[in-house]
């Protein structure tokens, strides 16, 4: 059995490549071929554009791949949502597409866009988006460096945007968000029938949903005389209950648990002045729940 797996070519390349590795998978990409190389015998990777996966895994090119949810609406395929998985190319969060328009404009919401023209890469959704407002206007396709259309080329745009960055330096500001997304991992019908590919489907689901877990997380442990426990434990926030075990010497109590990465730098002075020794902070890779 092979599972054919497309991999989004482009911006969200090296952060899909990046989970995979945390998942257990290396994948090694070249500029030079878009069959990536990955180290299991069950799977076979192919570069794919995000915008173009939900078509080729409809027709059965490929059994699954990962994509954006915009694209998968975009494309109108119909394929399995084997898992939606949250992270982009830079935050590792949603992303949102749209509705711009330039700083100096007196645009206030897309009803004020009756008879514009709005330039995107997300033409079917946009203009969904239009006609369930009510507002008619023409919608053009953009090819690239739509930031830079208004106000010459075209009234307003929708495009996508993690931080917002990108428009302010372009002198443009959000009015109104036309959709949310995030990648999803999508299967063929067919292919998500298949017993063997299913299950494989499932493991790796598994697998990318534990590395995603562990993201900006870390595990701690330490000891702590038992007469010091209920003062480091109130010092530490914990995922759930943090795990406590006797060492071979029963005055002492080791504690291991799991916190956000952000919050070590604030709670470690205090977990030594609550008593506790041998703090150790280790990475994580995976948390499967």
């Amino acid at each position: 059995m092979k599972l054919r797996l497309g991999i989004p070519k482009g911006s969200l390349e090296n952060a899909t490549v990046d989970l995979f590795r945390r998942a257990g998978f290396q994948i090694t990409t070249s500029s030079r071929s878009y069959f990536p190389s990955i180290d299991d015998p069950e799977i076979e990777c192919m570069l794919i554009r995000a915008q173009e996966m939900a078509r080729y895994v409809e027709d059965g090119v490929l059994d699954a791949g990962l994509t954006g949810r915009d694209w998968v609406a975009e494309s109108g395929a119909k394929v399995e949502t084997v898992a939606d998985l949250i992270y982009a190319k830079q935050s590792f969060g949603k992303v949102r597409w749209v509705l711009a328009v330039p700083d100096a404009s007196e645009f206030k919401s897309v009803r004020d866009l009756e008879g514009k023209t709005i330039a995107t890469e997300l033409v079917a959704a946009t203009k969904r988006y239009l006609a369930a407002n009510g507002v008619s206007a023409k919608v053009e396709f953009s090819w690239g460096a739509t930031e830079v259309k208004p106000p010459e080329l075209a009234d307003a745009i929708v495009e996508v945007t993690e931080t917002g960055s990108s428009l302010r330096a372009n002198k443009l500001r959000i009015i109104e968000t036309v959709m949310e997304s995030n990648t999803q991992l999508i299967a063929n019908i067919a292919s998500w029938k298949d017993a063997a590919k299913r299950r494989k489907l499932q493991d790796i689901q598994m697998l990318l949903e534990g590395a995603i877990n562990a993201l900006g997380k870390v595990g701690l442990m330490l000891n702590v005389e038992r007469r010091n426990l209920a003062a480091v434990l109130a010092v530490l926030p914990a995922l759930k209950n943090p795990t406590i075990s006797t060492l071979s010497d029963e005055a002492w109590l080791a504690v291991n648990t799991i916190l956000d990465e952000l919050t070590v730098r604030t709670i470690l002075p205090r977990l030594k002045e609550a008593g506790a020794q041998g703090i150790v902070e280790y990475p994580l890779n995976k948390i499967v729940m």
